[in-house]
């Protein structure tokens, strides 16, 4: 990628800049870096880049293998690669014989940083504060909070999914957390008489093992409640993956709007399921302590969280909750909240000024098209993520970044520079 001297505000425009610095823009930035008639920046809040280090437990992986990396999908030959960065940090044999195609957590994370650390094109501790559009030269300015200014002809959008936090909970008090800040917390917490985990997810299944692990060392009572019906594993067998294909995503984009919001209500497990044999472990784990005795946990599903208050007298909030099979009502007090309830997108407010020239679908939401616009001429803002309904599980799934991004530079560059699949599926989705 081309890369001259900044000039915020003057000079020549970028050919995009995108926004946001996770796995997804990351990627967009390696595999933009060698085509020289491109010319992009990525500007980024954070002083480095950092991907969920809150829930860095020992032994924590990725639920997708090696080549979901940042750019090996698209271009096996990259630099920029997982394998690269595993042969410069002298660990390739290590990673061959370990015959785990899962890579650690913290590994892939310093995986992202050695890639980061290599870019031109990234710049930290840049907060934008405004997008707006110059139609006189057919330009967006992006303003910093530090007064900088830059002008490009294409966005691509890559601020990620923030935490989210249910309604009951919201502005309560006292020292619950979501799981994302989980492991700067965890000594302070149990330290309490009583801990309670919310979620269904990989994350809530990560911090209740945890947690259970060292139950008799701490001897605090530990809950964990899922409004699901069971604690569901994630599916993840091989016909199924291939909805992560390019073939599902033309199938699920073509469908009829409500058809699409039906699917991403139903479709949540197999992408936000927990891993088999942490289940398993799970399960395992709970055997071994009752051996000694009746362990003090309690696995409550079918709970949905309804209402929740704090007594600051106490330190102790109490949950409202409802069994929503049976239809009952009910409650649960505990000293120690955690929710791990997930990432929601929401749109960043520095779009204000540009939103009138964004599309939307019947339910305010953006209308992603299926080369991943969302502007209204269709080629000139591009959303990383945030796409589940109308690009379905492909949207948040790792292994699809390459193929997005090398999507994305072709529609940047007018013509396919990385060869983008169009067929992989043996099964066939639509008649």
């Amino acid at each position: 990628m081309s890369t001259r001297p900044e000039t915020p505000g003057t000079g020549e425009a970028y050919d995009f800049i995108g926004i946001g610095l996770g796995p997804f823009n990351l990627g967009l930035a390696c595999l933009a870096e060698p085509i020289e008639e491109l010319n992009g920046l990525f500007l980024e809040t954070k002083p480095d880049f950092e991907w969920h280090s809150g829930m860095f437990l020992e032994g924590a992986h990725l639920q997708t293998p090696f080549l979901s990396d940042l750019v090996t999908l698209a271009d096996p030959t990259s630099p920029y690669s997982f394998l690269n960065y595993l042969k410069e940090s002298g660990r390739l044999y290590s990673f061959y014989i370990r015959e785990n195609f899962y890579p650690l957590r913290t590994e892939y994370n310093d995986y992202c940083r050695w890639a980061a650390a290599k870019l031109s094109s990234v710049r930290f501790n840049r907060t934008v504060r405004e997008v707006t559009y110059d139609e006189s030269d057919q330009t967006y300015l992006v303003a910093t909070t530090t007064g900088e200014a830059y002008r490009a002809r294409r966005l691509v959008l890559g601020t990620g999914t923030p935490p989210h936090l249910p309604e009951p909970c919201r502005g309560l008090g006292g020292d619950l957390l979501h799981n994302s800040r989980y492991l700067e917390h965890r000594e302070a917490l149990q330290k309490k008489q009583s801990i309670t985990v919310v979620g269904s997810g990989q994350s809530a299944a990560e911090i209740y093992y945890d947690l259970l692990s060292e139950i008799d060392v701490h001897g605090y009572r530990l809950n964990w409640v899922t409004r699901s019906p069971r604690f569901f594993p994630l599916e993840y067998t091989k016909l199924t993956l291939e909805m992560t294909s390019p073939e599902y995503i033309d199938y699920f984009h073509a469908l009829p709007e409500a058809t699409r919001y039906r699917l991403e209500s139903t479709q949540k497990g197999l992408f936000k399921g927990i891993d088999s044999e942490l289940i398993n472990a799970i399960f395992d784990l709970l055997y071994q302590k009752s051996l000694k005795g009746p362990v003090p946990t309690r696995l409550l599903s079918n709970s949905a969280l309804t209402a929740a208050g704090y007594d600051t007298t106490s330190g102790t909030y109490t949950l409202g909750l409802r069994q929503e099979e049976q239809e009952k009502d009910y409650t649960l007090s505990t000293q120690g909240l955690v929710l791990a309830t997930g990432y929601r997108y929401a749109e960043p407010e520095f779009l204000a000024p540009v939103s009138d020239r964004l599309r939307r679908d019947g339910r305010g939401r953006f209308d992603v098209a299926r080369n991943y616009s969302i502007d209204t001429t269709g080629h000139g803002v591009f959303l990383q993520n945030a796409g589940v309904h109308t690009h379905s599980i492909t949207s948040p799934d790792l292994g699809m970044g390459a193929y997005r991004n090398a999507y994305i530079i072709g529609e940047l560059l007018g013509r396919e520079y990385y060869r983008v699949e169009k067929s992989i599926a043996f099964q066939e989705f639509a008649i």
